[in-house]
C-alpha cells in the first residue's frame, strides 16, 4: 500500500518508522529540516509530489489547529478511492467535515501520544479507532494498533468526545491548576518533582489542543465536579475532623483500585 503521512513531528516520524518497511511510505512536510533522520520514506516539500506518488492511504499527523486546514490543501492532489484519515486527540467537527468531502474516511486516536509513552512498550497504552468510516480504513488501524500490542477500543464520533472530555479534561485541569499556585522549591520533594514532570509535559503541548479539551462543550462538568471536590477539603481543613478525613480518603482511594 502507498501511505502519505502529513507532517514530520513525533507522531508523524513514529507511524513513519513502523509503517515503511511494510509498505511503500513518503511524508510530505513544508519544513525539510524536519525530515532528515526518516528511514527508508520518501520525503516529499511540494503538493506535485503528492499528485505523482498518488497514496492509497493519507494519515494526517499535523497539530490539531492545522488539521483541516492541510487536508484541504492535500485533498485536491488525491485520486477518489484514496482513503483519508486523522490521529488527533478531539475530534469536534471532523465527522461533518469528512462527509463534506466525499471521501473514504477513517479517523483513529493513538492514546499513548509522543510527551509522556514509551514508544518502544505500548502494551500498555490505549489506541481509539472511530467506529463511523470506511470499512476497509478502520481494518487497517484495528490491525496495526494490535500488531503494535495497543489496547483498543471502538468509539463512535460522540463517544469518543465524550470519553475524552472527562480522560483529558481532568488531568489537564487539575495540572492547570497546581501551575497557577506552584512556587519555585529549592528542595523538592519527589511527589512534587513527579507533579512538576507532568505539568511541564502537558503545558508543551500544542496550545489548540489544550483550547479545544478546555472549551469542548462537555468539560465544564468535569471542572465543576472537581471545584466541589476542592470545596469540600476546605471545609475539611476548616473542621480539622479527622473523622471526615478519614472517611475521604477512603472515598478516594476506592477510586483509584
Amino acid at each position: 500500500m502507498k501511505i502519505l503521512i502529513l507532517g514530520a513531528g513525533k507522531m508523524g516520524s513514529f507511524f513513519a518508522d513502523v509503517l515503511s518497511f511494510d509498505h511503500e511510505c513518503a511524508v510530505y512536510e513544508i519544513d525539510p529540516r524536519r525530515m532528515r533522520f526518516l528511514y527508508n520514506t520518501q520525503r516529499f516539500t511540494t503538493l506535485d509530489e503528492i499528485d505523482q506518488f498518488r497514496p492509497d492511504l493519507v494519515i494526517n499527523a499535523v497539530t490539531l489547529k492545522y488539521t483541516i486546514e492541510v487536508f484541504q490543501q492535500v485533498i485536491p492532489h488525491l485520486h477518489q478511492d484514496c482513503i483519508i484519515s486523522d490521529i488527533s486527540s478531539v475530534k469536534t467537527g471532523f465527522k461533518e467535515f469528512y462527509e463534506s468531502t466525499g471521501m473514504h474516511y477513517v479517523s483513529t486516536h493513538p492514546m499513548f501520544g509522543p510527551t509522556f509513552a514509551n514508544l518502544g512498550a505500548l502494551s500498555n497504552e490505549n489506541a481509539i479507532v472511530i467506529s463511523e468510516g470506511d470499512y476497509l480504513g478502520r481494518v487497517f488501524f484495528l490491525d496495526l494498533y494490535r500488531r503494535l500490542g495497543l489496547n483498543v477500543h471502538e468509539y463512535t464520533f460522540d463517544e469518543h468526545d465524550e470519553a475524552m472530555a472527562y480522560s483529558l479534561s481532568v488531568p489537564f485541569v487539575s495540572t492547570f491548576v497546581f501551575s497557577a499556585v506552584m512556587k519555585h522549591q529549592d528542595a523538592p520533594g519527589t511527589t512534587f518533582k513527579r507533579h512538576l514532570g507532568i505539568a511541564r509535559g502537558v503545558l508543551s503541548e500544542d496550545d489548540t489542543l489544550l483550547r479545544e479539551i478546555l472549551f469542548n462543550p462537555r468539560t465544564k462538568h468535569h471542572v465543576e465536579q472537581i471545584r466541589a471536590e476542592l470545596k469540600e477539603l476546605i471545609q475539611i481543613i476548616d473542621d480539622r475532623s479527622e473523622e471526615k478525613l478519614d472517611a475521604y480518603l477512603t472515598k478516594i482511594r476506592k477510586n483509584i483500585r
